[in-house]
């Protein structure tokens, strides 16, 4: 299993939007811009992770059927 993130999804998920919406909105410098972008790919990661988690327990939980079933 792999090791879990230090944040919640949750956390990670809103700071994540909340990066990507000030680098939209502009008025930063370049260093500034540079960081936010790699906070940024950092919470993209750290969701994914619990993301890829959340996926192995539902599989564990079913018997591995995961996307086979869809009614």
């Amino acid at each position: 299993m792999s090791e879990q993130p230090e944040i919640s999804y949750e956390q990670a998920r809103d700071e994540l939007i909340a990066t990507v919406q000030r680098l939209e909105t502009g008025g930063t410098t370049l260093e500034e811009s540079l960081a936010l972008w790699e906070r940024g790919e950092e919470l993209a990661r750290i969701c994914q992770t619990w993301l890829d988690g959340a996926r192995e327990r539902l599989a564990r939980a079913t018997g591995g059927a995961g996307d086979a079933e869809t009614d």
